[in-house]
């Protein structure tokens, strides 16, 4: 007899077996319950049990008389997963004459990614089946013009993945085809589309298709949950993609690129309500900031205070000047100051501040580094948000809560007077964590873990594959 934690070891590896049979076996025959079998797939990529695993098993391999006694448990089940999760469905306003076919297709949450997410899904469980995945080790770069014999084993890979327009089966040769394949593959995942296939890139085209489904599903799990709980109009910044959206009534009005935290100054997974916007901000220097970042500039170059704008001040209140010596001294022991950068060009504020309460000190900004948005790895600041589409999300602002809006009209041409603008109402602020999605084109994307919350880790549960005969040579 095996233990419960044996049996449930057990269940959960045939569970996942029988998540790479379902692709299969759809493709070849039409199966009555195509859509059920989706949605607990999908289900347990997402939160694996052993009850789904399962229902699985009964789906695909049972008999007739054991999938109908099943059947209302397992549409039961699935509606049940949304429904604890606030997610609602059109199944729950079906009539109980209502077909097996039309409750299943029910069972579909209504929002406009699922369909775009379970073919993305049945791909990859397709793949898991039937191709070896086996790590690529170039040892080193790879750049166009090269040639190496891993190079055959990346050009199937992308012609897999579906970012190659072509397979060149036997080529060894890196060529320009190949390299826009890459560039492909690389913009999907987040990665400068530079053709060069380093260690980042690697990272991704090593990732097994089941590392692929499981992260997928989980993400879009967490998005959707998240999504249908939230009022209309709200800001969103998904962190790891940096990438601001501003929806209201449904529609994405605006997005920009956005700069988060380091890694080891992480911008917080959070929500607040922006309740001001401030015009030319004057910027405190935080403490540790002040220590880490400042202080260190200061004892190499004394003029930097004056060359930067900033002013400081003691904790009275009163300013204090000393010569570019003194202030070079001073920085060097306890330093008893307040640093306040004044309005200006560079300001690390620049020209707008969007405030909301938090006792982490996170607010979205403007920036005068404008280049660093062209940059793909955008983990940048010390916390906070800087916004690329800065303007127009502050002229949103203007037309739809500003209250005085003479004044910001008047304010606008202003680029030293600092000003706090009122609302008429605050705006929700979500900052997520959402890994992997697909997109309005219709493309899986994918986007590193870049402050390690939930590490990808190797997966070793599948020991056989089928079908062999349908792997590419």
């Amino acid at each position: 007899m095996l233990s419960q934690a044996a049996r449930s070891i057990h269940i959960s590896i045939i569970g996942v077996l029988l998540l790479c049979i379902s692709p299969s076996s759809l493709a070849s025959e039409p199966h009555h319950y195509d859509n059920l079998i989706q949605h607990l797939q999908l289900q347990y990529l997402a939160e694996p049990t052993a009850q789904r695993a399962q229902y699985l098993a009964i789906l695909q391999s049972g008999s007739d008389a054991e999938q109908l006694e099943y059947i209302d448990s397992i549409q039961q089940s699935v509606a049940t997963f949304w429904h604890q999760k606030q997610v609602p469905l059109a199944y729950d306003t079906l009539d109980d004459s209502a077909s097996v076919i039309a409750k299943n297709i029910a069972l579909e949450p209504a929002v406009e990614d699922y369909l775009g997410v379970i073919n993305y899904l049945r791909k990859l469980m397709w793949l898991t089946q039937t191709q070896d995945w086996d790590a690529i080790e170039p040892g080193g770069l790879l750049r166009p013009g090269d040639g190496h014999p891993s190079i055959k084993q990346i050009n199937q890979r992308l012609w897999l993945l579906g970012d190659g327009n072509e397979y060149l089966a036997d080529e060894v040769l890196y060529l320009p085809a190949l390299a826009q394949s890459v560039k492909r593959f690389q913009s999907r995942h987040g990665l400068t589309s530079d053709a060069v296939i380093g260690p980042k890139t690697l990272f991704w085209l090593n990732q097994t298709p089941l590392q692929r489904a499981t992260l997928l599903a989980k993400s879009f799990v967490e998005k959707t949950t998240y999504l249908s709980q939230l009022p209309q109009p709200y800001l969103l910044i998904n962190i790891p993609a940096f990438q601001m959206v501003l929806v209201e009534n449904n529609q994405v009005v605006l997005a920009s690129k956005v700069i988060v935290g380091k890694s080891y100054r992480q911008t917080p997974v959070m929500t607040g309500q922006i309740s001001n916007i401030i015009i030319n901000p004057t910027w405190t220097v935080p403490r540790q900031l002040l220590r880490q970042d400042i202080l260190p500039q200061i004892q190499s170059n004394g003029h930097y205070f004056n060359d930067r704008h900033f002013d400081v001040f003691d904790f009275e209140g009163n300013r204090v000047d000393k010569t570019p010596q003194q202030w070079q001294q001073a920085a060097v022991g306890r330093f008893p100051y307040r640093v306040v950068q004044r309005p200006g060009g560079d300001n690390a504020l620049g020209r707008y501040k969007f405030h909301f309460n938090n006792d982490q000190s996170i607010y979205l900004h403007d920036t005068p580094s404008k280049s660093l948005f062209s940059r793909s790895d955008r983990d940048l600041s010390s916390g906070c948000v800087r916004i690329e589409k800065v303007q127009q999300l502050a002229d949103w602002f203007a037309n739809h809560l500003v209250i005085d809006k003479r004044t910001w009209s008047r304010l606008q041409n202003n680029y030293t007077k600092t000003q706090w603008f009122a609302l008429s109402d605050t705006l929700p602020v979500h900052m997520v964590y959402w890994r992997a999605w697909v997109d309005d084109e219709h493309v899986a994307q994918y986007r590193d873990d870049i402050y390690q919350l939930a590490p990808v880790t190797p997966v070793n549960l599948l020991s056989q594959k089928t079908q062999p005969q349908a792997r590419v040579q």
